[in-house]
C-alpha cells in the first residue's frame, strides 16, 4: 500500500507525525473503559452519510486489527444501512498522545474464518460469540445503538488519516493511502 504524507503542521515548524506513532499506539490496544485514555477514556466516532446527503455521526465499539478498524452493527440500524447503500465513512478517536480521524469505506464482512477472529478480540472486552450462522455476533447484550442482536462486522479499508499529535513535539500531519 502506498502512502503520501502531508504536514499540516509546518506554519508552526512542527515535526510530521510518523505513521508508526499512531499504528504501534493502536496496536497496543485500547479500550473504552473509564481512565484509560484521552481525556478519561477512548470514544470511537463513526460518521456515515444519510440518504438525504446529510451527516449521521454515531459512537460504536471499534476495534483496531490486522491495520484497519472494525465496528459491529444490528443490519437495520442507521449506520448499517447508510454503508449498505454509501460505504464512505470517517471514524474519529481521541487518545492521551493523539487525535485521530480516518476515513475510508466500510463494508461487511461475511467470511466465517475472519469474522471468528474479529469476535475473539471483541470477547476479550465484551461476552459475544458467533452465532449459529458463522457470520454474526450474539451476546447478552451490547450497545443500545448496535440494534438488536444478530450484530454484523464491518471493516473500513482507510483511505486517507490526519492526526494531531498531543504530546511533545507536537505536529499534525495528513495521509492518503492508495
Amino acid at each position: 500500500m502506498g502512502m503520501r504524507t502531508k504536514n499540516l503542521a509546518d506554519l508552526y515548524d512542527l515535526p510530521l507525525v510518523d505513521w508508526s506513532l499512531i499504528t504501534d499506539r493502536l496496536d497496543g490496544g485500547l479500550t473504552v473503559a473509564p481512565g484509560t485514555g484521552g481525556p478519561q477514556h477512548h470514544s470511537y466516532w463513526l460518521a456515515t452519510t444519510n440518504s438525504d446527503g446529510s451527516p449521521h455521526v454515531t459512537g460504536v465499539g471499534s476495534q483496531w486489527i490486522d491495520g484497519a478498524f472494525w465496528f459491529v452493527s444490528g443490519e437495520h440500524t442507521r449506520k448499517s444501512r447508510n454503508v449498505a447503500r454509501d460505504p464512505r465513512c470517517s471514524l474519529s478517536l481521541g487518545t492521551a498522545e493523539f487525535d485521530l480521524v480516518i476515513e475510508g469505506e466500510a463494508h461487511k464482512v461475511t467470511d466465517p474464518a475472519t469474522v471468528a477472529k474479529v469476535a475473539a478480540e471483541y470477547a476479550k472486552d465484551w461476552p459475544c460469540t458467533v452465532d449459529e450462522s458463522g457470520v454474526a455476533l450474539t451476546a447478552p447484550f451490547s450497545a443500545p445503538s448496535a440494534g438488536p442482536a444478530p450484530w454484523f462486522i464491518y471493516r473500513i479499508t482507510i483511505t486517507s488519516a490526519n492526526a494531531l499529535r498531543l504530546t511533545e513535539p507536537g505536529g499534525a500531519t495528513r495521509w492518503d493511502f492508495d
